[in-house]
């Protein structure tokens, strides 16, 4: 069954809600429409009541089971500011809280975060910034995580592969290399793929030695050190050692990773990026995402060049994401 489909089904009919800030958006009203009229998610879409209905109308499309808030017009706005004001531990004021709140991106996290919904996806209009900044304030990293990042589904055919961080951290250190492998691991169980992790450098096992390597080496090592790791991981490794098993059997004979890997974990933002859009472009891979990972409940970050196949499978992500945080 595609992968796809069986993420679909795992949520079918079980009344997860996630929020659509952006409700004048075709792209987002037709997703919304499809997703409730299949009883797969409940969408809660913000926007002004008669712009999201106007939007549905000329798409040729109703919008009949979808929650529909406008957040000008909230009963329970005052809750909401209170709880702000609380979330952000005195770095806004009341009067701040309610400017905030106006915002979609503010106001569909704080529904997350209150427990009225499970999951918000946006992006489709605003920026990566906008989108996950509230989500970083409000909903913030787990308590084992100091930071979020992007990863991508690479799917195609019966290969399925993630790649990280592929959206966010420049140039992140070895402690951030060894959480964005873990939390990568746990990312690729939603996928049905048990995980085998590479960490990529162009060394593998030290045949170049360099600060970017030692980077990468020093990631394994603190993984090395933790107790509980339910996943293979290897590293510092080259892409064709993780990939090609015979190649990982020449470079890395005693790796239980290398010419396996499933999972892999890039250096830095520069290679993530490119890697991913290799794949998706000259290797003809399905990229989903980027897919945020690290937080204490999802929410996720679509490009503003996206379809309306993006947005509803990354709404069909989001909800089994929050399955695991439900």
């Amino acid at each position: 069954m595609d992968i796809m489909m069986e993420l679909r089904n795992n949520i079918l009919g079980k009344g997860i809600k996630i929020v659509l800030p952006e409700g004048s958006d075709t792209r987002i009203i037709l997703a919304a429409s499809e997703l409730v009229q299949n009883n797969i998610v409940t969408p809660i879409i913000l926007g002004k009541k008669s712009d999201i209905l106007a939007t549905a109308s000329e798409a040729g499309v109703r919008v009949d089971g979808c929650q529909l808030i406008d957040p000008e017009d909230y009963d329970g706005i005052e809750e909401m500011v209170t709880d702000l004001v609380a979330v952000r531990k005195g770095r806004v004021g009341m009067e701040g809280a309610r400017k905030l709140v106006k915002d979609a991106n503010y106001f569909g996290t704080m529904l997350v975060h209150m427990g009225l919904a499970d999951g918000l996806v946006s992006g489709a209009v605003h920026s990566t910034g906008e989108t996950i900044r509230p989500a970083l304030q409000i909903i913030k990293t787990k308590p084992d995580v100091s930071k979020t990042f992007g990863y991508f589904a690479l799917l195609k055919e019966d290969h399925r592969y993630i790649f990280a961080d592929c959206a966010v951290n420049p140039d992140p250190s070895s402690a951030d290399l060894a959480e964005f492998a873990i939390e990568s691991a746990a990312a690729a169980k939603i996928f049905k793929i048990e995980p085998k992790v590479a960490l990529l450098s162009f060394s593998s096992h030290g045949s170049a030695i360099t600060p970017d390597t030692e980077k990468v080496a020093g990631a394994v090592k603190i993984l090395d050190g933790m107790d509980g790791l339910d996943f293979d991981y290897d590293g510092e490794l080259q892409f064709d050692a993780a990939l090609v098993e015979d190649v990982g059997k020449l470079k890395a004979p005693e790796s239980s990773v290398a010419g396996y890997a499933n999972v892999f974990i890039f250096p830095d933002l520069n290679a993530g990026n490119i890697g991913y859009k290799i794949a998706q472009r000259l290797g003809g891979y399905k990229a989903i995402g980027p897919i945020l990972a690290g937080l204490n409940k999802p929410v996720n970050d679509l490009s503003r060049g996206c379809v309306t196949d993006d947005v509803y499978n990354t709404v069909v992500i989001t909800a089994n994401q929050a399955i695991g945080t439900k």
